[in-house]
């Protein structure tokens, strides 16, 4: 991989090369131990602000590179971030939980026909969720999503759980891409508090997204079992989810517009501007 005239170009032994805009990249998946990426490259989509996620040798997601300079007033919005009260911060939180649910209300409603009464569970979700309703719909969304009693989330699982992890990873670039583009700090999170997370804010607002993810697995995981191998057609299915268009705020967005939508509104509630998110249609 390297570039030339702002086109990512492409080579490989025996094909034609492929030359793509680098403004027309959204996001680039390593997966391949024989790519070679020359450092032009690298800067060159760091400064288009082009996503790139490498993999390890069971082709897994373990890390991202991203622009260090996303905007021109990055320092005085992240010292609003840094400041936001604790009242607001419950109150997004609150907010994103209820967008999940209903999310994987209506997956579940798709897949499986019935929302298992998670729609019921949204309006008892109080200010930074102190209940766990997040958890007390977990454990109803996944055994239902797989047809599973036995299912549960688990990173290190050997099912279904490796093409999650391989969607969410990507997800989770995309939305950190976001992020940084609104100069955001991604480790200012609202709700995530693990120490060695960087990434606290994009996990806090790629959580009503998730179920894109799922609803991926769970489809190709029921045309090819419950171990489907994490092979080209399985990283295909769950990229091309992402790659679709969804509705927010009555229009038809890409996931890419939409997580930037998202921190957009997030940075608005942080400056005064807005009261809540904007937050994606289901």
């Amino acid at each position: 991989m390297s570039v030339e005239n702002r086109c990512l170009v492409i080579e490989s032994a025996g094909r034609e090369d492929t030359r793509i805009p680098l403004g027309e990249v959204g996001a680039v998946v390593i997966s391949n131990p024989a790519v070679v990426v020359t450092h032009p490259a690298l800067a060159e989509m760091a400064g288009a602000r082009v996503m790139l996620v490498v993999c390890d040798g069971r082709h897994m997601p373990v890390g991202m590179v991203m622009p260090l300079e996303a905007n021109f007033v990055q320092g005085e919005r992240i010292a609003r971030q840094a400041g936001v009260s604790l009242p607001t911060r419950k109150r997004l939180w609150q907010a994103l939980v209820r967008a999940k649910i209903r999310a994987q209300a209506r997956v579940l409603r798709e897949v499986r026909g019935d929302d298992e009464g998670l729609l019921e569970l949204v309006r008892r979700v109080r200010s930074g969720d102190p209940d766990n309703v997040e958890g007390q719909a977990s454990r109803r969304y996944w055994p239902a999503l797989f047809g599973d009693a036995r299912f549960r989330r688990d990173p290190m699982g050997e099912d279904q759980n490796r093409l999650l992890n391989y969607g969410y990873a990507v997800l989770r670039g995309i939305v950190a891409r976001a992020v940084c583009g609104a100069g955001l700090h991604p480790s200012l999170g609202l709700h995530h508090h693990n120490r060695y997370d960087a990434f606290r804010l994009a996990d806090d607002l790629m959580e009503p997204l998730r179920p894109v993810v799922d609803r991926a697995v769970a489809r190709h995981c029921g045309k090819r079992g419950p171990t489907a191998p994490l092979d080209r057609e399985a990283k295909a299915a769950l990229v091309g989810a992402l790659m679709g268009r969804f509705r927010i705020e009555g229009e038809e967005r890409t996931l890419f517009d939409i997580a930037g939508r998202m921190a957009g509104s997030l940075l608005a509630v942080y400056a005064g501007e807005r009261k809540s998110l904007m937050l994606p249609e289901w």
